[in-house]
């Protein structure tokens, strides 16, 4: 089998329904949740409920209620509102703390950049290593730059506020940064349900330029070849798991994968989500 696609296939495990009730704000869906988050939800606040789908017909009650089912165990708190949307690109019709969107099976977008450095010897990417202390994939590996989009900021505002933050990098070499891809995904992970979009850009930094952990959320930053990056995702699970996704990207664009497998990769990734 292809070693890369194990993690497109991996990031893409969950099938919809799947035993989850579609969550509506008004009209529009917004989410999936558990038929125990719906018990949940119906034993404090109004909800429609019927058979197949719940409703909640307050929208600008549900950060208050993300807080209060995080008390019983439905996703966690973390004080970071994410904008809520029924569909890639539409209008914020509310927000939801960061930590309730897996419980409640909400959209979410980040973005993820690599930090290249093209020398006479090559591609070099890079390479962050995730702090201990992180609640998801502690001491994994990871971009130079990444984070979710808050609410209320684009996702190349984004990138500029987690390049200053996460690797010291200043505005003037980040405003560089190239969109590169859109990448989207639908996985089952512990903490429930994640129905990301990726938003991807280049940062192509000078030899000169080493970036510096700013926000204790890095432990370290180390430049790889190129070569030791695609084989670390390959043969390992170094990376955290959306991390591959994005580096498979650049690897096809970099034409460092070819033939038979470089067709079906670009395929799968075309069509995640």
């Amino acid at each position: 089998m292809n070693r890369f696609l194990r993690h497109i296939q991996a990031c893409n495990s969950a099938t919809l329904p799947g035993g989850r009730l579609p969550f509506l704000l008004g009209p529009h869906q917004i989410g999936w949740i558990t038929p125990a988050l719906a018990d949940r939800l119906e034993s404090f606040v109004p909800i429609r409920r019927t058979p197949t789908t719940i409703t909640l017909t307050t929208p600008g009650d549900l950060p208050a209620i993300a807080r209060a089912v995080a008390r019983h165990g439905f996703g966690r708190h973390r004080g970071e509102a994410f904008d809520v949307r029924a569909t890639p690109g539409g209008p914020a019709l509310t927000t939801i703390d960061r930590g309730a969107l897996p419980a409640f099976g909400v959209m979410a977008e980040g973005i993820h950049a690599h930090g290249l450095v093209r020398r006479p010897d090559g591609l070099h990417i890079w390479i962050a290593r995730r702090a201990a202390d992180k609640a998801l994939d502690p001491g994994k590996l990871d971009h130079i730059v990444a984070g979710g989009t808050p609410a209320g900021l684009t996702p190349h505002e984004t990138l500029i506020k987690e390049a200053a933050e996460e690797a010291a990098i200043p505005p003037h070499l980040a405003e560089t940064a190239r969109h590169t891809a859109t990448l989207t995904y639908t996985m089952d992970r512990p903490e429930g349900l994640r129905r990301d979009t990726l938003h991807c850009y280049d940062i192509t930094l000078p030899d000169s330029f080493t970036p510096t952990p700013a926000d204790g959320e890095v432990e370290s930053f180390t430049l790889w070849p190129a070569h030791r990056v695609l084989e670390t995702v390959r043969d390992t699970d170094d990376f955290k798991f959306n991390v591959n996704l994005v580096l498979i990207d650049l690897f096809l664009r970099e034409n460092m994968i070819n033939g038979s497998d470089a067709a079906t990769l670009r395929a799968a990734l075309d069509h995640t989500g």
